[in-house]
């Protein structure tokens, strides 16, 4: 059962995924990052809709229904407390722990599905709310979503970095010493937590591995920081959609830093899939459309069913695909 707050579950608000959906050119407006300066300017831009925290519901019930030990567990960093959501896997021997750090959206029942797949898989894993304590009461997420549908998103573009750094430490602290842990941890992101997830990899020496979905290096205005880059120890596997040349443009310029610099990145595109493929691709299937009798009308129904039908096919198939790499990779670690 999830234990997240149930006053997000019952926010009215206008469902982002039934959006990106139907509308899957709004993606390269939704979300990630160049760096953490690209952030900043790109979110300045985002439009009001794009920045909505909205429960899904198909993510909630399957978390409801897993058997595994799921608790929200609070990590102290420094004067703050970060509210994790962390799922312990049911196996035999001490796990590697994973670190999922969550879109722009903010801590969502999908994260939590996530954070309980990867449980699922062998891993401790565990999700921490970035925004805990930046509520106007100390909330998180959930106590920001209830004030407009612009307020997680703001909050995640005025977090302070040295701040993000902090609190993936103390997490990353946490989880290696828990008596089911083996010490070794990993990072994983998505959309702004994926240029997270490569931004974190430059701060923390330890990590076994950083998994960068569809985000972008750390980078100074547009610039790549080879500086940053050079501190990275780690392995850093990409995971990057064929419709998102937003975050496919700073590649090359990505490849060639790590290449000079001598570290490890392997990224992998994934043809026909959109920005945030990894929870799109985890969706419902978009449902056909209602003839009405009226021509025009019903035409373009049809029309806007086949753009969704074909973005959720191409989705789900990258979804798929990069679930499999990824937990090949985990294996290997």
């Amino acid at each position: 059962m999830t234990l997240w707050p149930k006053v997000r579950r019952n926010c009215p608000q206008t469902s982002i995924l039934r959006t990106l959906l139907i509308f899957p050119a709004l993606l390269s407006f939704s979300l990630g990052a160049f760096g953490q300066n690209m952030t900043d300017r790109h979110m300045n831009h985002m439009s009001p809709a794009s920045d909505t925290v909205e429960s899904q519901e198909w993510a909630k019930q399957r978390l409801a229904k897993s058997p595994r030990h799921q608790e929200w567990v609070k990590v102290k960093s420094g004067n703050r407390e970060i509210n994790s959501f962390i799922v312990y896997p049911e196996v035999k021997n001490k796990a590697t722990a994973v670190v999922v750090i969550h879109e722009i959206f903010g801590m969502t029942d999908w994260v939590q599905s996530l954070t309980d797949q990867l449980a699922e898989a062998g891993y401790i894993a565990i999700a921490p709310d970035l925004l805990s304590g930046m509520g106007p009461k100390g909330g998180g997420t959930s106590e920001l979503a209830t004030l407009n549908s612009n307020a997680v998103g703001q909050a995640i573009r005025d977090l302070p970095p040295d701040q993000i750094t902090a609190d993936l430490n103390a997490v990353s602290d946490y989880v290696s010493k828990l008596p089911a842990a083996n010490g070794k941890v990993v990072v994983t992101g998505y959309c702004w937590g994926g240029s997270q997830s490569f931004r974190f990899a430059t701060n923390r020496p330890t990590l076994k591995a950083a998994f960068v979905f569809y985000g972008s290096a750390p980078a100074i205005g547009q610039v790549i920081d080879k500086e940053a880059l050079a501190r990275i120890q780690a392995p850093v596997y990409g995971f990057y959609a064929g419709n998102d040349m937003r975050i496919n443009a700073t590649l090359p310029s990505t490849v060639d830093a790590m290449k000079e610099l001598k570290k490890s990145f392997d990224p992998v595109t994934y043809e026909g899939a959109g920005h945030g493929f990894m929870r799109a691709g985890e969706a419902p299937e978009p449902t056909p459309a209602t003839e009405k009798g009226e021509k025009e009308g019903d035409d373009k129904a049809v029309s806007d069913y086949q753009k969704a039908l074909m973005a959720y096919k191409g989705n789900k198939k990258a979804r798929d695909e990069a679930w499999a790499r990824w937990k090949s990779i985990l294996t290997k670690l």
